[in-house]
């Protein structure tokens, strides 16, 4: 494939010595680890590129998109938790969990699908596709500083969002409900304190820490893996550029993309287990 369609037998000899491909397999796989070590996973076998470089070039996009996502599942999960487990049989509260249900099953293609539709084709409020404008800032390109790049961020992150604010949604009813029907929460309304600080400061604090584990490992899902969504509008981020990858057979990028989501998803579940001695201080190591 690197050598091309028509190329001699030569010229194929010559490419597998300049990739090491004539070695042996463990040779090969050694050279692999050993180069990683150091960052260098080779080259793009389309653009010619280093690999990581392709990819970090992509990662702000894909980072602020999933951080986006992350805000508005967290928010909006959180809050309505608490609201649905204050009066859980109120029609507000009915209508709240069957939304949540819509989104943990309507499938995120076909969500993305009906918000292009509606804002994009029916109103035109927003725009269909890409990143819009965006600002450099050192070696970080960011769209959250134009009008255009936030009107551009609203639908990949409602579409990205769906799923886990639902589950988070859910996830804080269920602990609120629980809670909430405590004896020292019983107690915390004897004593007269202001329904913030029984529902928030006591019993919401004390849900947080599943909340947050999810939330965590979700955040790690969104970065590594928001290729659908990505496809959808167009993303100029890393699941778009995997993707093109894939149906290209770019190996080196490929295997990048797959280990450094591996390191953020890992880098994440340290940073949650950091988080746990925050919310709950009976956890924290002396």
């Amino acid at each position: 494939m690197l050598a091309g369609k028509y190329a001699t037998q030569a010229e194929r000899e010559h490419v597998r010595i300049v990739y090491g491909l004539d070695k042996p397999y463990y040779v090969q796989y050694a050279n692999f680890l050993t180069n990683a070590v150091k960052g260098n996973f080779g080259k793009s076998y389309i653009s010619q590129v280093d690999a990581l470089d392709t990819i970090l070039e992509r990662f702000p996009a894909t980072f602020e998109l999933a951080l986006s996502a992350i805000f508005i599942s967290i928010t909006g999960g959180v809050l309505l938790g608490v609201v649905v487990s204050i009066k859980p049989h109120g029609i507000l509260s009915r209508l709240i969990m069957a939304g949540s249900l819509g989104g943990i099953s309507i499938p995120t293609f076909f969500m993305g699908i009906l918000w292009v539709m509606v804002f994009a084709v029916y109103l035109e409020w927003l725009p269909a596709f890409g990143r819009g404008d965006t600002v450099q800032l050192g070696s970080w390109r960011t769209g959250f500083l134009t009008l255009d790049g936030l009107k551009h961020f609203i639908m990949p992150a409602l579409t990205l969002s769906g799923y886990q604010l639902a589950v988070l949604l859910r996830l804080t009813r269920a602990g609120m409900r629980e809670v909430l029907s405590e004896e020292y929460i019983k107690t915390a309304w004897a004593k007269g304190l202001s329904p913030f600080k029984v529902i928030i400061k006591h019993a919401l604090r004390n849900v947080l820490i599943p909340v947050v584990t999810i939330a965590g490992l979700s955040f790690g899902e969104l970065i590594a893996f928001s290729i659908v969504t990505e496809s959808i509008f167009q993303w100029p981020g890393m699941g778009n550029l995997l993707l093109i990858s894939i149906f290209e057979n770019d190996h080196p990028v490929i295997v990048t993309y797959i280990m450094l989501a591996a390191f953020i998803i890992l880098s994440i579940n340290i940073v949650v287990d950091m988080l746990y001695a925050l919310l709950n201080p009976k956890i924290r190591y002396d």
